[in-house]
């Protein structure tokens, strides 16, 4: 009776170490969460929007009236502003940043504030469509301090 005892208790535990296993390495690869502050009638910020969800981000959307309350808030400089603003992890994100740039500063858990693409350059996520043009993205600081952070 015990070593049947045994042997069902180690082939339990052997048949949840997998199960176990997969919960790990999920919460490891966990997708990150950004949420999204957007004019409602902005039809760019949505298509940046399904730019980072089919980049493995999952989204929340705020739709607000007063994204100059919003930019004043996460202390956006006014240089740097776009149409919309988000934030994942501690970092701000504004305007139209690549989803690869965004998960390369969360990876890097760069002590800065965020990333900004100033404008909305042709050719970036969501704004895609005629001639593209060259842009930077920007890192930013608390600070006031700024450097480039990517180059597209």
């Amino acid at each position: 009776m015990t070593n049947r005892r045994q042997f069902l208790v180690a082939s339990a535990a052997g048949a949840l170490a997998p199960l176990a296993l997969s919960r790990r390495l999920l919460a490891m690869t966990a997708a990150p969460v950004i949420t999204i502050y957007k004019d409602p009638n902005c039809g760019c910020c949505a298509k940046w929007v399904t730019h980072l969800a089919s980049n493995g981000f999952v989204t929340t959307v705020k739709d607000t009236p007063d994204m100059d309350a919003v930019k004043k808030t996460m202390r956006v400089p006014a240089d740097l502003q776009s149409c919309h603003t988000a934030v994942v992890d501690r970092y701000v994100i504004e305007g139209h940043v690549p989803a690869a740039d965004i998960k390369k500063l969360i990876a890097s858990k760069e002590s800065v504030q965020g990333l900004a693409a100033p404008g909305m350059p042709m050719g970036s996520p969501g704004m895609e469509g005629g001639k593209a043009d060259k842009y930077d993205v920007i890192a930013f600081s608390t600070d006031g301090k700024t450097r480039v952070f990517a180059k597209h």
